[in-house]
Order: C-alpha cells, then sequence, then structure tokens
C-alpha cells in the first residue's frame, strides 16, 4: 500500500468538518489500509483521515496490541476523566496536556460495513477521542490545558 505523508497545521484540511462515508467502497478500503500504513511508518498511535488530506469520517488507531480501523465513528457513552500527555502528528514538535473521558463507548462501521461497538478505557480512550476530535476539526492544543516544546 501506500504511505502519505502527514498533514501539518496550519493546513485547513485540519480545521474542517469531516464527511460521512456512506457505504464501504474499494476506494475506502485503499484509504484505510494507506491509513494504516502511513500511521505505523510515523510511528504512531492513531491517525484520521483528514490528517492525509481526505476530508472524510475514518479513523484507525492501533495502542500497541490491536488495530482498529472505524468509519464514520461516535462516541456514545462518556465516563469519568483522565489528564495526561498528547502529541499529535499534525502538530509536530509539540505535547500537551490534556483531560478527556476515562472510559468511553465508540460506534461505528467495520471496513466489512458492519456496525460495531467498542468500549475503551485510558489509552486506547483517548486516542479514539483525540482522532475523533480530528474528524470535528479539532486539534489537541484547542483544548490543551498546558503546551511545551516536545524537547523540554
Amino acid at each position: 500500500m501506500a504511505v502519505y505523508q502527514v498533514v501539518t497545521i496550519p493546513d485547513p484540511v485540519l480545521r474542517q468538518k469531516a464527511q460521512a462515508v456512506d457505504k464501504i467502497t474499494p476506494g475506502v478500503l485503499r484509504v484505510l489500509d494507506n491509513m494504516r500504513d502511513t500511521m505505523y511508518a510515523a510511528d504512531g498511535i492513531g491517525l484520521a483521515a483528514p490528517q492525509i488530506g481526505i476530508s472524510k469520517r475514518i479513523i484507525v488507531v492501533d495502542p500497541g496490541d490491536q488495530l482498529y480501523e472505524i468509519v464514520n465513528p461516535e462516541i456514545v457513552i462518556r465516563e469519568g476523566e483522565q489528564t495526561a500527555q498528547e502529541g499529535c502528528l499534525s502538530v509536530p514538535e509539540m505535547v500537551g496536556w490534556v483531560s478527556r473521558s476515562q472510559k468511553i463507548t465508540v460506534r461505528g462501521m467495520n471496513r466489512a460495513g458492519e456496525k460495531i461497538e467498542i468500549e475503551a478505557s485510558d489509552i486506547l480512550a483517548r486516542a479514539f477521542q483525540h482522532e475523533i476530535d480530528h474528524l470535528d476539526g479539532i486539534l489537541f492544543p484547542d483544548i490543551a490545558i498546558k503546551m511545551q516544546r516536545e524537547s523540554e
């Protein structure tokens, strides 16, 4: 598959609300494959389609133990709160402290077009929230409590 260059700020695609995917097509499957390859090549744990310049509601996440591919993801349940440091492939050399829900439930479709529901906590919940924010044009510096250079 292909590895894309990750789009970085201030590219306007990162601020757009991504469009829903009507159905799983060969093109959507190619995007999923290319997003996976791009995420792994960049040593990331998540990637949203706008980060490769495609304004569609598609994310891939792998916190290290399993690959999740979700089309039209939405958070339907939120519980608790956690604050931790985040970085982003689209905001190079910066990190920030961000508060997010501790546990969430995400609904969407898998690559076969089947409806899925995933309960997530800790790093997986954080990664899903971070990537879904991208689909709404929200970047982690927008909600960070504190920002700093990665090298500090």
